[in-house]
């Protein structure tokens, strides 16, 4: 996956020994190149990190709180709230039996975040960024217009924006809009540019949901407007948020298309929905007869490789395991679809399936495994110094933020910090090798020094990602090994 001049030398070399030269110039040059070679092979250092089994936490992958934060009690088995947190939650008097996370998953409605028109209440979604921040979380959030218990804002409907259905309709006890509307468009688009104005970039936002048509924003209704219609709710969206990641919902197979071709990731909303048949059009038996083909008509089965996939339980698990639904066949599935997150309402996972879950949530994501590391055991100040990293991606993704390989030479009077020059963004499920030369500052005393690698949040400068072997330190750097630092 890597390459670097040192490769190229090396294969250069082989094509050295493989050009015709007179007999009597091999015996001596054979015995030449295997004397250099072993000269240089007494000062590399060869480190195999031992691997980890533990489940990591780690930034933008991994079961998800949802409507709460890390520490916070969960649901019930078997219930959940779509009411997004407007106040701050205690915490639980115990640590909760609930996986920790990196991401939490909030939502609100429009009649929550605009009950009156042009008057915003943001400061609901900043407290909700300050408690992800405060329990060590990122927030992924969602904007929902409305559900089948939660209304259009009074002052929307009272608007002279037009309606789609009428009191006396089987669904009239709900004001359903007409989404190809322009005061539609236009007052749903005044909430999500403002939103965008506030919000986009953040570092502390994980993601944002593309919501606008139906229900809970998920992208489906009795009431679907013409594709450009659609094309439109999902514009202001891309049009909003250009430097946060944004997530496509599924349900409309034009619309997911649209959506992913112009840079979302994707997410569902129904992992674990078993059902073999359905007689509601809009509540198929989706996990078996929709999701797979769907994803295969669509054409987004390579959209993992650049953005992520977000999956969301139909029911709870606990709902899976009371139906009698088949886990295994869920969490494989979840797999295939290169999953990195995965919201499972807040809700218990039943004890006689946590090993499962344990072992998924080693899967989900990225998981990054240091196999090898070479490096020189003597280096002069101001000189390159050869390094050789054999890394895994034990995971089903990649992780889709930029942050920064680096190895730190550290001792009791000095220490530097030297960046790998590597884009880790590509590193797809599987091994990646770097083989490349690292300066050694020119400043740097003459001593003995440990060495350390780790992978660092390049707005702090700081380790923020765990990796899969041991020797992590309390700061988050892992100890590999120690050099000597000698001026020529």
């Amino acid at each position: 996956m890597f390459r670097s001049s040192i490769a190229l030398q090396f294969r250069t070399a082989s094509c050295v020994r493989s050009i015709s030269i007179p007999s009597f110039c091999f015996g001596i040059l054979l015995p030449l190149a295997a004397w250099s070679q072993a000269i240089a092979q007494t000062n590399v250092v060869v480190v195999r990190p031992k691997p980890i089994h533990d489940v990591l936490v780690n930034p933008g992958m991994g079961i998800t709180t949802f409507q709460r934060f890390n520490g916070q009690e969960p649901n019930p088995p078997l219930k959940w709230s779509e009411i997004g947190p407007v106040t701050k939650r205690p915490q639980a008097p115990t640590k909760p039996d609930f996986p920790d996370t990196s991401v939490s998953y909030c939502r609100w409605y429009w009649n929550v975040l605009e009950p009156e028109q042009g008057k915003f209440h943001w400061e609901i979604v900043d407290l909700a960024l300050e408690e992800a921040r405060a329990h060590g979380q990122t927030l992924a959030i969602r904007l929902m217009p409305y559900s089948n218990q939660d209304p259009l804002p009074e002052w929307y409907r009272n608007s002279g924006a037009r309606r789609a259905n009428i009191p006396t309709d089987k669904d009239g006890q709900i004001w359903q809009p007409d989404f190809s509307d322009a005061l539609y468009l236009k007052y749903w688009g005044e909430l999500v540019a403002e939103a965008g104005k506030r919000y986009d970039g953040n570092p502390s936002l994980d993601s944002v949901d593309i919501s606008s048509v139906g229900y809970w924003g998920e992208g489906w209704s009795p009431y679907m407007p013409a594709f450009p219609y659609q094309k439109a709710l999902i514009d202001i969206w891309l049009a909003a948020f250009p430097r946060t990641t944004l997530l496509m919902n599924f349900d409309e197979q034009q619309a997911l298309r649209y959506g992913t071709e112009h840079g979302a990731g994707w997410r569902l909303d129904c992992l674990g929905d078993m059902r073999t048949s359905s007689t509601n059009p809009y509540f198929p038996a989706e996990m078996l007869e929709i999701y797979p083909q769907q994803i295969v008509r669509t054409g987004i089965q390579d959209v993992w490789q650049h953005k992520p996939v977000s999956l969301e339980t139909c029911y709870t698990v606990g709902g899976w395991k009371e139906r009698g639904y088949d886990l295994d066949y869920i969490l494989e599935q979840a797999l295939r679809w290169h999953v990195s997150t995965v919201n499972i309402k807040s809700a218990p996972i039943p004890s006689e399936w946590k090993n499962q879950f344990d072992a998924f949530q080693k899967k989900i994501g990225y998981r990054f495994n240091l196999r090898r590391l070479e490096y020189s055991k003597v280096v002069a100040p101001g000189t390159m110094m050869p390094v050789h990293m054999w890394w895994l991606n034990e995971g089903v993704a990649p992780i889709y933020k930029e942050f920064t390989v680096a190895m730190q030479l550290k001792s009791s009077q000095a220490a530097a910090l030297i960046p790998v020059p590597l884009d880790i963004r590509k590193w797809l499920p599987g091994d990646g090798v770097y083989d490349g030369t690292l300066y050694v500052p020119d400043n740097l005393p003459d001593g003995d020094y440990d060495v350390r690698v780790g992978i660092l949040d390049p707005r702090t400068g700081q380790p923020a990602i765990r990796l899969a072997v041991e020797g992590r330190q309390a700061d988050g750097w892992y100890a590999m090994g120690s050099l000597t630092v000698k001026a020529q």
